[in-house]
C-alpha cells in the first residue's frame, strides 16, 4: 500500500526517473480517491460527525448523543452532534448527501428523512441514491393523545366524537411531512373519520392549543406525551406501536382498539453520503452493532421510549423501502400535499 505522504525520490536517470514520478503521482491519486485504500484502511483517522436534521433536545437528538457516546469510546474518536433542523429533517439529510464520502460525516436518519418526505415532494437529495446505509438504530412508539377538554376515554369514544363533528377534528403535529403528521393521517383513514391537520415545528408548540382544545388530539414521542399526561395537560388515549410499552404497561395499542396492522413508531438509522467505502461501513456497522448491544446503551434509550434495533445495512435498506411503501400508499389515499 501507498503512504498517504508519498516519499519523494531523488531524481535518476531516464527511465528511473520516470518510473519514480510514476509511484507518486498513483500513491498521490490513491490517497485523494474518495473511498480509496489508505483512507479506508486509516478510519477512522479524524473526529466523526453525526448530524441530526431536528433541533437539540428531541428524541432523534437524544438518541444521537447516547449512541454518539459509545462510537466514541469504541473508535478512539471524538464524536460531534450537529444539529441541521429545518423542512421536516430535508436540510440536514441533504447536508450529509452532499459530505465527501471520507468516513467522517453520517445521518441519524428518520422515517420522515427516509420514507416519508420523499413521496411529498421534490428534494434535493435522493433517499436511496445519494446514502450509504450503515445500521438501524431504534424504533420509537408514539402516542395517541387527546385534549383534557374532550369527553372522550377512549380510542372508540374520539372516533364517535369525529362522526358528530361538522368539518371533524383538528390534529397537530411537528410540521408538514413529519411521521406524526402521517400517523395521525393514516389514523383518520382507517378510521374513516375527517381531520384538520395543524402543523407546528416541534410538538412541544402544540401543547398550549391541545391542552385548552383549539387542537383535538395529536400523535407524538411516548418520552414527550407520558410527563403531559401524568400533568394533566393531555389525556393520553392508545399507543402506536405493535405492542405495549413498559414505559406505560396500562396503555393499550391502537390494535388493541381495532386498528389491525396499526403500526405508528418512528424509526432511526444511521446513513452515510453515497460512495463511501465498503471497509469503512463494515467497519462502523460494526461498531454500532456492538453499541447496541451494550445494556447501559439500551437503558439509557429505554428511557427514552426507544428500542435499540442494529443489523446489516441490508437491513436498512429494506426497511426504508417497506416503509417507504407504506407512507406513499397513506400519502396517495389521502391525497395529502405539503407547500413546496
Amino acid at each position: 500500500m501507498f503512504p498517504c505522504t508519498p516519499h519523494r525520490t531523488q531524481p535518476t536517470p531516464g527511465n528511473a526517473r520516470g518510473f519514480a514520478a510514476f509511484l507518486f503521482a498513483a500513491a498521490a491519486l490513491l490517497c485523494a480517491l474518495p473511498g480509496g485504500r489508505a483512507q479506508a484502511a486509516d478510519w477512522p483517522d479524524r473526529p466523526i460527525r453525526i448530524v441530526v436534521p431536528f433541533g437539540a433536545g428531541g428524541s432523534t437528538d437524544a438518541l444521537a448523543r447516547i449512541l454518539g457516546e459509545k462510537l466514541g469510546a469504541s473508535t478512539g474518536q471524538p464524536v460531534v452532534i450537529e444539529n441541521r433542523a429545518g423542512a421536516a429533517g430535508a436540510i440536514g439529510a441533504q447536508a450529509v448527501a452532499k459530505a465527501a464520502p471520507d468516513g467522517s460525516t453520517f445521518l441519524l436518519a428518520t422515517s420522515s428523512t427516509h420514507a416519508v418526505l420523499p413521496h411529498l415532494r421534490p428534494l434535493s437529495y435522493d433517499a436511496t441514491k445519494d446514502f450509504t446505509a450503515i445500521a438501524r438504530i431504534a424504533s420509537a412508539p408514539n402516542v395517541l393523545m387527546v385534549s383534557p377538554t374532550l369527553k372522550v376515554a377512549t380510542v372508540k369514544d374520539l372516533v364517535q366524537l369525529a362522526s358528530t363533528r361538522e368539518g371533524g377534528l383538528a390534529h397537530s403535529s411537528s410540521g408538514n411531512g413529519t411521521v406524526t403528521h402521517l400517523i395521525a393521517a393514516d389514523f383518520a383513514q382507517r378510521a374513516g373519520i375527517r381531520v384538520r391537520h395543524i402543523p407546528y415545528k416541534t410538538g412541544i408548540q402544540a401543547l398550549p392549543e391541545l391542552s385548552n382544545g383549539q387542537v383535538d388530539f395529536a400523535f407524538d414521542s411516548i418520552v414527550w406525551a407520558l410527563p403531559q399526561a401524568q400533568a394533566g395537560k393531555v389525556k393520553a388515549l392508545a399507543i402506536g406501536s405493535p405492542e405495549r410499552s413498559p414505559l406505560a404497561p396500562d396503555l393499550p395499542t391502537l390494535r388493541e382498539a381495532g386498528f389491525t396492522g396499526f403500526d405508528g413508531t418512528t424509526w432511526f438509522a444511521l446513513m452515510g453520503p453515497a460512495g463511501l467505502s465498503p471497509r469503512i461501513v463494515s467497519e462502523l456497522n460494526r461498531h454500532v452493532n456492538a453499541a447496541l448491544r451494550d445494556p447501559d446503551l439500551r437503558a439509557q434509550f429505554e428511557r427514552q421510549g426507544a428500542e435499540a434495533l442494529g443489523g446489516t445495512p441490508q437491513d436498512l435498506e429494506k426497511l426504508v423501502r417497506d416503509d417507504g411503501k407504506r407512507w406513499a400508499n397513506v400519502i396517495a389515499t389521502g391525497g395529502i400535499k405539503i407547500d413546496q
